[in-house]
C-alpha cells in the first residue's frame, strides 16, 4: 500500500508537469504564438477569398498601418484598408489569396503569400489606373506583420509590381532623354 501511494505520489506530479508542459506553446516574451499567428492568416484568407471585409476586424487594429508598392502611400487605418480591398475585389472579382509560409519572431510574424485573379475591372497601381484587360496574373510576395495585443497594428507588403502589369500586356517604358533641337 505504502509503495502503491508512493508511486501515485510521484506519477501524478509528472503527469500534471507533462500535460502542462505539452499544452504550452513557445510563446517569446512580448510575441505571439504559432497557433494565434495561424488563426490571424486563416481569417484573412477567409476574408479576402470570401469577400468578407468585416472579418478583418478581428485581425487588424482598427489604428493599422499598411505599407503597400501598390499605393504611393502608406494605408492609415482599418476602414482605408477596407476600401483599398473593396477596389481589389472590384478590380479582380475572383481574386484569390493562399499563404505558403509563416515566419514568427517576437512580436513579429512573416507570411509569404500568393495572389492570382483575373482583372475585370480598373486596377489601381503607383502608376495610375490601368483598364481591364481579362487577362490572369500569379504572383508572391511577403507581409511582415507588428502584432499587438493579438492584432496586427503595422504591415508591410512587399511584391513586384510588374509581376501584376506585365501579364496584363503593359510595359515599362523607360524615360526617353530630351532630344535636342535642331540647328
Amino acid at each position: 500500500m505504502k509503495k502503491s501511494l508512493f508511486q501515485l505520489a510521484i506519477i501524478v506530479p509528472l503527469a500534471m508537469l507533462l500535460c502542462l508542459a505539452c499544452s504550452c506553446q513557445k510563446k517569446d516574451k512580448g510575441g505571439i504564438t504559432e497557433s494565434e499567428a495561424k488563426a490571424i492568416g486563416d481569417w484573412y484568407i477567409k476574408a479576402r477569398n470570401e469577400v468578407n471585409l468585416a472579418l478583418l476586424d478581428k485581425i487588424y487594429s482598427p489604428e493599422v498601418v499598411v505599407h503597400d508598392p501598390s499605393r504611393p502611400e502608406s494605408i492609415v487605418g482599418l476602414e482605408a484598408l477596407k476600401s483599398q480591398y473593396r477596389d481589389t475585389h472590384t478590380a479582380i472579382p475572383d481574386v484569390k489569396f493562399s499563404l505558403d509560409d509563416l515566419y514568427l519572431k517576437g512580436d513579429k510574424m512573416a507570411w509569404v503569400f500568393t495572389m492570382s485573379g483575373t482583372v475585370t475591372g480598373p486596377i489601381h497601381t503607383p502608376f495610375g489606373d490601368l483598364p481591364p484587360t481579362g487577362k490572369t496574373f500569379r504572383f508572391s510576395g511577403v507581409a511582415v506583420d507588428r502584432i499587438v495585443e493579438g492584432k496586427i497594428a503595422e504591415e508591410w507588403v512587399y511584391f513586384n509590381v510588374l509581376d501584376i502589369v506585365q501579364p496584363m500586356g503593359f510595359s515599362l517604358t523607360p524615360p526617353q532623354p530630351p532630344q535636342s533641337e535642331a540647328k
